[in-house]
């Protein structure tokens, strides 16, 4: 639990009061106060496009308001550049790492620096940067390569690159957006250290539990605008949060209607492909889905969900075993003639995946049926028909985007996915392939997503649902198989949390069952 806070002990190192934000066609921030004290963490809780990281982007330096005041330590501050905001002590570790991949800790860690200038000791500030490391619980390897790191070593990477430069003021982006569940218990208590020698943490978060757990005081935007600002994690609850980021009552439970199963219109069997290293991800993948039935995978990040995602869209390579869809052998077709066939992928990666981050929202609506009547017509593009479609699509799925021409890569990640959804859901798939679908969502938006997959589950798709959050998959789910290292170790019907748990560690559900254990 977040620690008792002693309001008058403490000193305000971060004062930000009537500060505005202004975009072409947007007001992201409006007249909004914030204030941060010494020693705490702070979470910043809003909707996805509420204005979160806009307004820690001024205070980070990247952006100048366009009214109001900001104090750092009591003095007045409007950063012109993040170099001048990590000079007065301010520091922010972005959702997207900035790192070079072939260097090592050390040497990212003194990226961009001025010492040393000419000759680096590597040695010497390996030990520096190691004895920071131990300092705070910073578990990372000072030699390593970036490229060797996992996601959540990479984000210590960042965190000890704000440390060394001497940073009191930690600002954390949807630091756990990418984090598995053992890696956000480790960055919840490199925080915990940080606060306990005075450090100052900004948690810009949607989710709802987390901000319970780590936060001491919560401020929350809506559209712009500060709906409850510094409040006493303590004395509110998730009803009250999720109430004061959406403006309405929020329902925390899934509601699920009896649907009948229909024929199977997915069957996978024997599967196997690399990942992109050409190491085997998929060894030997057994499942089906049917119609009107969620099937979902549950495993630990990394274990070969999204190269079976992939094999299934026809995006990687299958080198062994078969993809069955509706009766046709779809292995290894050419992705146009799965989507013909009516698959759908949302993919965990939205921008690399999802989408082509410079073109308009109108393009990537209209991304499957470009050449289809009565958006196609020939090799030309009826702009008209393709402007209207995307309109449409943009009220029905409430995506926040000035127009319909702004590029995707300008949006927030909720927007972002609800582009994706609604270009898949739009074309009626046969079988929808989720992967992740709820990832980095707001609470409004999850229930949102959660509604739209399960009315897809109504009108008869196959949905193939990858997830690392359990609740999730629990909920949602008819059936469960659980991965570990490219290999189905079972299926569960009953959502029995402990067999899913077990098997994510790598057991077969025939032990566990032989054995009794669960």
């Amino acid at each position: 639990m977040a620690k008792e806070i002693s309001g008058n002990e403490q000193l305000n190192v971060v004062s930000m009061l009537g500060v505005s934000k202004r975009f072409p066609g947007v007001i992201a921030n409006d007249h909004v106060d914030f204030v941060l004290r010494q020693g705490e963490v702070h979470a910043l809780l809003g909707e996805n496009g509420a204005g979160k990281s806009t307004l820690m982007n001024v205070l980070a330096g990247l952006y100048r308001s366009d009214g109001g005041t900001i104090e750092v330590n009591g003095k007045a501050a409007n950063f012109g550049s993040p170099r001048e905001a990590i000079e007065a002590g301010i520091g922010m570790v972005h959702q997207h790492f900035m790192l070079v991949p072939s260097q090592s800790v050390t040497e990212n860690v003194l990226l961009g620096l001025d010492e040393p200038r000419f000759r680096m000791n590597l040695s010497r500030y390996n030990k520096k940067i190691e004895e920071i490391a131990e300092q705070y619980g910073l578990h990372v390897d000072p030699a390593a390569k970036i490229w060797q790191l996992t996601v959540g070593e990479q984000q210590r990477v960042e965190i000890l690159k704000m440390l060394y430069r001497g940073a009191e003021v930690l600002i954390m982006d949807e630091p756990t957006a990418v984090l598995a569940p053992s890696e956000i218990e480790e960055l919840f208590k490199t925080l915990r250290s940080m606060t306990a020698q005075d450090k100052s943490i900004v948690f810009i978060s949607h989710k709802l539990h987390e901000v319970m757990e780590i936060s001491d005081r919560v401020t929350v935007l809506q559209k712009g605008k500060v709906t409850s600002s510094g409040i006493q994690t303590k004395d509110v609850t998730r009803a009250d949060l999720a109430r004061l980021m959406v403006g309405r009552e929020v329902v925390f439970r899934v509601e699920k209607k009896l649907v009948e199963i229909g024929d199977t219109v997915l069957s996978v069997k024997n599967l196997k492909a690399d990942n992109d290293k050409g190491l085997s991800a998929i060894n030997g993948v057994s499942l089906t889905v049917s119609q009107g039935e969620i099937v979902g995978l549950a495993g630990v990040a990394g274990n070969g969900q999204n190269e079976l995602a992939e094999t299934l869209a026809g995006l990687r390579e299958v080198l062994d075993g078969e993809i069955i869809v509706n009766d046709k052998d779809v292995t290894n077709n050419p992705v146009k003639k799965g989507i013909r066939q009516g698959i759908s992928l949302i993919p965990a990666d939205r921008t690399l995946v999802g989408t082509a981050p410079n073109l308009s929202v109108t393009d990537n609506m209209i991304m499957k049926n470009y050449d289809q009547e009565p958006i196609g017509q020939g090799w030309i593009v009826n702009s008209t028909e393709a402007n209207s479609y995307a309109s449409d699509l943009k009220e029905a799925y409430e995506i926040m985007v000035p127009t319909i021409e702004t590029s995707v890569r300008l949006l927030s990640g909720g927007n972002l996915q609800k582009v994706i959804l609604a270009r898949e859901i739009s074309s009626e798939p046969k079988l929808m392939v989720a992967v992740q679908p709820t990832r980095g969502l707001d609470v409004g938006a999850i229930e949102g997503v959660q509604k739209l997959i399960l009315a897809q589950r109504e009108a008869g798709a196959a949905i193939l649902l990858i997830s690392e959050e359990l609740d999730e998959l629990i909920s949602l789910s008819d059936r469960i198989y659980v991965i570990y290292e490219g290999e189905i170790m079972g299926q569960v019907d009953d959502g029995d949390i402990d067999k899913i748990g077990q098997m994510m560690m790598g057991a077969r559900l025939e032990h566990i069952e032989k054995e009794g254990v669960a």
